[in-house]
């Protein structure tokens, strides 16, 4: 099988790893562990699908300064992104690798996308008035932004982008912003040589008006319905292309970037989508940037089997996705040109499957054969040998916060289960996984002691001696339980589909002291009788 650092012989500035949909957390989690692989190999920078004016604080944190985590989070991402919890990992992952490391081989956050939704946009009031402050301007100038903008509902107003005699991108106040816009950048740039710190920032606040601006006015055009959808799309992705050219501007002295997005914004090929009974195409970010650079830009487009988070099932053998299924039992990646013809997944929104031609324009192909939810880590577990399955409900008497977890015994004892997955946190107990985030749920596994030791180098009853050296809260990564260590648990927090090798080493044992425990039990049963 194809590694990513297999990938690499090219030497791409800008590598592009793209997902099919959004919301498979399976993406995230790979793409993290693609992203310290490849700092490993001299990449400096990842550039995500969110606002690149929110980035910088998400960066800040990356670079261990005062900022913290839950800001970075919920104000650093756009479009709702923060709240995967895969992008906690990333943060933190980041900032661990910087501690203590030159400038030259520290890792930066990016955003690459504009301040901007599709379906809306924002006014440029707070990306000027960050600029404004910057060079110490006078009050008379903030007024004067102020007065232009007047009231915000009037940008943000989401049916302008349908009706372009509502939207205010062609108005003498947003034209005359635009100017005022104009001039900040040129007021920016006589100032560089007197305040450089600082100046990065204040930049990309100025070059996020000016595409909050051009977007309105693009939201302007009168045009019919699927032209305007196509135009507003092409105007998105062109500004993403700019951002992205001058994210590399920044970074070629230190080394290649990462990009990752949905593949219709990565993809070298125009975009298309179906809007009403027309088919609408344009140039994506992608298209644009690969023009430019030409053998510096390198395309991994993202596959999906199945999702049970999202709904989606198995493909049919003759798609696409479902050669790849018979390549592939875990993730992983396969050259294009090694992927023959097949047939197209149907399309439902929720999932844009592979096309001929998007092979035909990428490097390689990352497929993942499954999500792993609760539900798909219980099938697993459930077909070990004579396991017996608990959920815990109204019914059975257990207390509402734990409804709906899962507890798995051999043998009718009941007293100790060896696997649960857990979907709440105990408070007062057991917060620390911070289980009460969407979609968060945590395999817990009875190691024994052997095992428990083996794995983290101390025994059980040496664990609160060492509780402050593990992250709880983090996916894929084994730790021990945060409450039942001292009895040889341990647990993962959302293992990803590339652990499950690693959870199924796990189960066995965890299964085979079960399994003593009911042999030995039932021996004992038997000599009493007798």
């Amino acid at each position: 099988m194809t590694t990513l650092v297999d990938l690499l012989a090219g030497s791409p500035t800008l590598l592009a790893l793209g997902e099919p949909t959004h919301g498979e957390s399976a993406f995230l989690q790979i793409r993290n562990d693609a992203f310290l692989t490849l700092a490993e190999h001299g990449y400096r920078s990842i550039a995500l699908e969110s606002d690149r004016a929110a980035g910088l604080l998400a960066d800040a944190f990356v670079q261990g300064g005062a900022m913290t985590l839950d800001r970075a989070l919920a104000e650093g991402f756009s479009h709702g992104f923060g709240a995967a919890p895969a992008n906690r990992d990333l943060l933190l992952r980041m900032r661990e690798w910087n501690d203590g490391r030159p400038d030259a081989e520290r890792l930066r956050f990016h955003g690459f996308d504009a301040p901007l939704e599709i379906e809306g946009a924002p006014s440029p009031r707070r990306h000027l008035l960050r600029v404004c402050e910057f060079l110490d301007l006078d009050l008379d100038r903030s007024v004067e932004i102020d007065d232009l903008v007047g009231d915000e509902a009037r940008w943000s107003d989401t049916a302008a982008i349908w009706e372009p005699g509502r939207s205010v991108g062609r108005s003498s106040d947003a034209q005359r912003l635009r100017v005022l816009t104009d001039d900040l950048l040129t007021e920016l740039y006589l100032r560089a040589h007197r305040r450089p710190e600082g100046w990065p920032a204040a930049f990309v606040h100025a070059t996020s008006a000016v595409a909050v601006l051009r977007y309105h006015a693009a939201a302007a055009a009168p045009l019919v319905q699927e032209e305007r959808f196509a135009h507003l799309a092409a105007v998105r992705d062109a500004l993403m292309a700019e951002n992205l050219l001058a994210i590399r501007a920044v970074e070629a002295h230190r080394g290649p970037t990462l990009v990752f997005a949905h593949n219709t914004h990565l993809q070298r090929h125009p975009s298309t989508m179906t809007v009403g009974a027309t088919e609408v195409s344009w140039a994506g970010a992608g298209a644009i940037v690969g023009a430019l650079l030409g053998e510096r830009y390198a395309v991994i487009v993202g596959s999906l089997g199945a999702s049970p988070a999202l709904g989606i099932d198995v493909p049919a053998a003759s798609t696409y996705e479902g050669r790849l299924q018979q390549k592939l039992t875990l993730p992983g990646y396969v050259r294009a040109a090694e992927i023959g013809p097949a047939e197209r997944r149907a399309h439902d929104y929720r999932y844009f499957p592979l096309d001929q031609a998007t092979i035909d324009h990428a490097d390689a192909v990352l497929h993942i054969p499954t999500g792993v939810d609760a539900t798909v880590l219980a099938d697993r577990i459930r077909a070990l040998p004579d396991v017996e399955q608990v959920m815990a409900s109204e019914e059975d008497g257990s207390p509402e916060g734990a409804w709906g977890d899962r507890f798995f015994y051999v043998g009718p004892d009941r007293r100790q289960p060896f696997a649960t997955i857990v979907e709440h946190d105990v408070p007062g107990f057991d917060e620390a996984a911070q289980l009460d985030r969407p979609g968060v749920f945590r395999l817990n596994l009875d190691l024994g002691r052997a095992e428990f030791e083996r794995m983290f180098g101390f025994p059980p009853k040496a664990f609160e001696e060492h509780r402050d050296a593990f992250d709880f809260a983090r996916l894929d990564t084994v730790t021990p339980h945060p409450g039942y260590a001292l009895y040889g648990f341990a647990s993962i927090v959302m293992p990803g589909p590339q652990m499950l090798p690693e959870i199924d080493r796990l189960l066995t044992v965890a299964h085979t002291r079960a399994v003593d425990r009911h042999e030995r039990a039932t021996r004992r049963a038997a000599a009493q009788q007798d």
